[in-house]
């Protein structure tokens, strides 16, 4: 599989779960990874894990409910390192099950807010430097979720995702910048529940696979990280 040496990575929600996974993963392939967290504090600890591997890291922190919070992310970004070449929007949020009739507008707007606007901002405020680099991956992660409208804030913002990974594609055709968006399947982590069908370590290596991909590859594409369970990481 590629090689990553000298390129930066944010992951979005890598304290922990998926996002932790993706960033090890990374790294394993050489690629510096700025981890993102809430705070600091969480951020740092994955960090320790990064760094063991051989690269360097980055402790951002900040919310994406909050378009300024994501503006400061941003900001920290900019700051050191000054780049990103890979971006995984991974952070997500699900609402309370119940049914579809009793799901508030309050909850409709957040998971847009943190499941859709934050990954829009994001991309789109790093997409313009890949693009000038003449190399970029952009993995969006999206949900195979479906026939469960009592979490419909959390589905149809996930469609969401993968309409607006397909038109950000086609703004940046030819540009070697990559957009694509990731299923990394129904997995136990704190959003899956202990219930699910799959250990969050099988995200891997399939993850990896959009962020992988030799210059002008696919682009617009759906992935599925639960096809590539039998390839060695």
């Amino acid at each position: 599989m590629k090689r990553l040496e000298g390129k930066w990575a944010l992951v979005t929600g890598s304290t922990r779960g998926i996002g932790r996974q993706i960033a090890l993963g990374l790294a394993t392939r050489g690629c510096n990874v700025i981890v993102h967290g809430r705070s600091i504090a969480a951020a740092e600890k994955t960090c320790v894990e990064v760094r063991a591997l051989g690269v360097q890291a980055r402790a951002i922190a900040g919310e994406l409910s909050d378009a300024e919070a994501v503006r400061g992310i941003i900001a920290q970004v900019g700051r050191d390192p000054g780049q990103v070449d890979i971006l995984y929007n991974n952070a997500a949020i699900m609402n309370a099950f119940k049914p579809i009739y009793e799901i508030g507008m309050d909850e409709w707007l957040q998971s847009f807010q943190v499941n859709l606007f934050a990954m829009v901002q994001l991309s789109l405020a790093f997409a313009p430097g890949m693009k000038a680099r003449g190399f970029g991956r952009i993995v969006n992660l999206t949900s195979g979720i479906r026939d469960i409208p009592q979490l419909a804030p959390y589905s149809v913002s996930k469609a969401a995702v993968d309409k607006f990974s397909r038109d950000l594609a086609a703004d940046l055709a030819g540009s070697n910048v990559l957009v694509n968006y990731l299923d990394p399947g129904w997995l136990k982590t704190d959003l899956g529940g202990p219930n699910a069908e799959n250990e969050v370590e099988t995200v891997l290596p399939g993850a990896l696979y959009p962020a992988l991909l030799e210059d002008y590859g696919p682009s617009g594409r759906f992935y599925a990280a639960q096809d590539y369970k039998h390839l060695v990481a």
